[in-house]
């Protein structure tokens, strides 16, 4: 398999395992799994993926750069940024002192009313590194707005964190008091 085509294996998986399971005939388990095999089987009913076997899933699963999916057993699911009806359970976890997390300069002023909410995700999306959040936070502006969530702070006083993969941590909202935006968007 090429890039390009791992690259439309993996959306296929996204849209799939994140946004609309029931398109292609999949029930997600209350932990967001598919039986791996029913996954191939709805791969291999688009004209472009009849081909498909299990071995390439599982490449895709391996190559993920960010980590999109897991495979346990028999099962396989998207390990984060669902919008299917119905929140995957994570097992809660002590987050770090400092979280990021990136978005458009049009949605500060709701943000510091508000907090962080999931809107169309299960969870909110936090990452580790400034820079990651900033790379999020372009797919919704030229110039996202980077903020800083006191995460350690916020967990004591009650918020769930989730950690689906290293690199990324989840909420399911973050109250605006344990938000601020970086020196450069204060």
């Amino acid at each position: 398999m090429n890039p390009q085509q791992e690259k439309r294996l993996s959306k296929l998986l996204s849209l799939m395992l994140r946004h609309e399971p029931e398109k292609f005939g999949l029930t997600l388990d209350e932990h967001g799994f598919a039986p791996l095999s029913q996954v191939l089987a709805a791969v291999r009913r688009r004209r472009e993926w009849q081909g498909a076997d299990e071995e390439q899933i599982r490449l895709v699963v391996r190559q993920s750069d960010k980590q999109r999916f897991e495979i346990q057993g028999e099962n396989i699911r998207a390990r984060y940024g669902h919008s299917v009806p119905g929140q995957v359970a994570y097992e809660p976890v002590e987050p770090p002192e400092i979280l990021y997390h990136g978005t458009a300069p049009q949605s500060l002023p709701a943000i510091r009313r508000e907090g962080l909410r999931a809107m169309r995700r299960q969870y909110v999306h936090l990452s580790i590194e400034p820079e990651q959040a900033r790379l999020v936070g372009s797919r919704h502006a030229t110039q996202p707005i980077i903020l800083r969530v006191r995460a350690r702070e916020a967990w004591q006083n009650g918020v769930k964190f989730y950690r689906p993969e290293a690199r990324l941590f989840l909420a399911d909202a973050v109250p605006a008091e344990f938000i601020e935006a970086t020196d450069e968007h204060r």
